[in-house]
């Protein structure tokens, strides 16, 4: 495999995508070596089947809001590879969605869901409509007319939509009613359904409950803990109140929370009440953190700013792609930062990834740290299948387990000669032989 022809191929084929380039470049990066040490990839050219969806449904959308007016939204499925279980990943709806972001979260999501162990392949979804400000009757009206082009390619044993950025439980809860109608049977085709009808304990704060699991995990290869650990987090969504939710509970104090607006600081760090305050902000339909400010007025807003420029000893990205840039990296090093777990889907860019591993600290990939929530899906699946439910602290004790899984075997594959463990590499490594042998088995298709 020649990584720089690949991708030239790529960018000629795929110009300006530059998310999914960027996924594709890190993984292909990561696994040269092992791929060419093992020529039967090669032969039944796994790259080249790899990094293309095996399709992508592409949709308008029309809909009336309120005063009847018509709109018209794109919608979008990219299912990627399912060599190891049906298509699995989230739905985004926020105005940003383009194919470009839908298929490095595809991409992405392949090699996540291989780490869990669990049998889901990988795809993703969405829409660039924006339910910021909308009337509880609109998302109706969108998230119905979205399920009407959706349906027909989506089933629990085919693919298995979940939520993301802009699709929480009141929209999971209006496509799942459509889908129902329309299929005319009652499965569990959609993950982050309601506790009342096959939804999961632990879910909406899985991915940050993972996250920091997994950084516990690094912390501990250095006989270390978050008990008395200065963090920060961003965003103020699931993944962050699930991140400050856990990392308070283990001891550590959460002195950050971000949105589009700026970030807030609060020196005396998050405690119950700022934590469901967090909820109560993101209810409001916002997205604005500068409130936050004003409920507790020994924090303090930053506007149009990000809190990687605070002194912390460990942070966790859990807003968006490329939120943490090479500059924010070389502050969080010089301020003695000495981990960062990805709680985001790629929040760092690869310029800042390169400033972490010349730094030796401890760093996970989105790939990695950010699978709790993918996996508690999986396990809503599984409760699913066998029509019962799961108590939370068993959910919870088996995502627990599937984050420590997944940590010994980045830890497998990325430890190089000097014992520093290359998170990223290893979790590369790891999902794609899982997957790449799968494929082999199952022959060219």
């Amino acid at each position: 495999m020649n990584v720089k022809e690949i991708m030239n191929s790529l960018e000629a084929k795929h110009p300006g995508e530059k998310e999914y380039l960027q996924a594709v470049h890190e993984v292909l990066e990561s696994i040269e070596e092992v791929y060419n040490e093992n020529p039967q990839y090669e032969a039944a050219k796994i790259i080249e089947r790899l990094v293309e969806p095996d399709r992508i449904l592409t949709f308008k959308i029309p809909w009336v809001d309120d005063s009847g007016v018509v709109h018209v939204n794109l919608g979008y499925r990219v299912q990627f590879n399912n060599s190891i279980g049906p298509y699995k990943g989230g739905l985004r709806f926020h105005p940003s969605v383009n194919l470009s972001i839908l298929k490095f979260l595809g991409f992405e999501q392949i090699f996540k869901n291989a780490l869990t162990t669990l049998p889901m392949g990988g795809g993703k979804g969405g829409s660039d409509f924006d339910p910021k400000g909308k009337s509880d009757a609109e998302i109706m009206r969108f998230a119905q007319a979205f399920m009407l082009e959706l349906w027909h390619i989506i089933g629990p044993e085919t693919d298995v939509p979940a939520g993301d950025i802009g699709v929480g439980g009141r929209e999971i809860g209006f496509l799942y009613g459509m889908y129902k109608k329309l299929a005319r049977e009652h499965t569990g085709v959609l993950t982050g359904k309601g506790l009342n009808w096959g939804g999961s304990l632990v879910r909406p704060e899985a991915t940050g409950f993972g996250n920091v699991y997994f950084a516990q995990e690094m912390l501990a290869t250095k006989n270390d803990t978050f008990k008395g650990k200065v963090v920060a987090v961003s965003g103020f969504g699931n993944v962050a109140w699930g991140a400050a939710t856990k990392v308070t509970e283990l001891g550590g104090k959460v002195v950050t929370i971000s949105g589009p607006d700026g970030y807030i600081y609060d020196p005396e760090g998050l405690d119950e009440e700022k934590i469901e305050y967090m909820l109560e902000l993101r209810a409001s339909n916002n997205d604005i953190v500068s409130p936050y400010a004003e409920e507790f007025p020994e924090a303090t807003f930053f506007a149009g700013k990000k809190p990687w420029e605070q002194k912390v000893d460990i942070a966790l990205p859990c807003a968006t792609q490329n939120e943490l840039n090479e500059e924010d990296a070389k502050k969080l090093i010089a301020n003695g930062c000495i981990c960062v777990g990805e709680g985001a889907n790629m929040p760092s860019t690869e310029e800042a990834i390169a400033v972490f591993h010349a730094a030796k600290i401890l760093f996970s990939p989105g790939k990695a740290s950010n699978a709790g929530g993918v996996a508690t899906s999986g396990l809503e699946m599984t409760q699913n299948s066998n029509k019962l439910n799961w108590p939370a602290t068993e959910v919870d004790a088996k995502l627990h387990q599937i984050m420590k899984d997944i940590h010994a075997a980045c830890v497998k594959h990325g430890t190089d000669s000097e014992g520093y463990v290359d998170y990223v590499k290893g979790a590369n490594i790891a999902g794609f032989l899982k997957v790449a042998d799968s494929m082999l088995d199952q022959g060219i298709i």
